[in-house]
């Protein structure tokens, strides 16, 4: 049976201010309900391990998020996440970033799990990404020195959705100003629409909208 490591933030707050955040629940709970559909496994993994910071756990009217996290095996996994440094990478079909600020603040720079995505990617695995999640691929530094995204095509949160969301003063860099930088091409819609890109086994997504739409095109490809 076919695994995806899920790769969750240990950063508890939005950048350096006090306000709560880590991993937005609704993106890793959508794209979670479309691989469980498709019968995959996975494991929520973090660089220090242990219990996984989520937000938007409250959202009134999102079945699916209210069912997968009333699961019991889903908390103990999210309170107890495998760190990093334990995994063997060869155990995935594919690795999933969700979104949420936190990981600007850790996983956007981490080598170590850049290097485990490195290794996955070019062993032929699928990389996944949905909002703020393609912030994790940034330091993905191929074997030939090249940078994972630098011939791709991706996208990810807009400048637009920033500062509808009140965060572009609080957050600790623009993803997308990161992502034009780094990229072969950073495409965006319209703020708030579903829109996923699929590029030589790397999807990305830009919003929360779009993260059931990761999830489907990640079962696609494990198909």
């Amino acid at each position: 049976m076919k695994k995806v490591l899920i790769l969750l933030t240990n950063h508890a707050t939005l950048g350096t201010t006090d306000e709560a955040n880590g991993t937005f629940a609704p993106e890793l709970t959508h794209a979670l309900h479309e691989m469980l559909d498709a019968g995959l496994e996975y494991d929520l993994v973090s660089i220090k391990g242990g219990k996984a910071p989520l937000y938007g756990t409250d959202i009134e009217g999102d079945a699916v998020n209210a069912a997968i996290l009333a699961n019991e095996s889903f908390q103990t996994r999210v309170n107890n996440t495998i760190p990093a440094s334990q995994i063997n990478i060869d155990d995935y079909a594919a690795i999933f970033y969700p979104g949420g600020f936190g990981l600007l603040s850790d996983l956007a720079e981490d080598e170590s799990v850049a290097k485990l995505s490195a290794a996955h990617y070019e062993n032929g695995g699928v990389i996944g990404a949905v909002c703020h999640g393609p912030a994790g691929l940034l330091p993905i530094t191929l074997s030939n020195g090249q940078k994972l995204v630098a011939d791709k095509s991706v996208t990810g949160f807009t400048r637009e959705e920033e500062v509808d969301y009140a965060t572009i003063d609080k957050i600790p860099f623009l993803l997308e100003e990161a992502l034009t930088r780094t990229a072969a091409r950073y495409n965006k819609v319209q703020p708030w629409n579903e829109f996923v890109i699929e590029d030589n086994r790397v999807i990305t997504g830009q919003n929360p909208a779009s993260a059931g739409a990761v999830g489907r095109a990640i079962v696609k490809h494990l198909a």
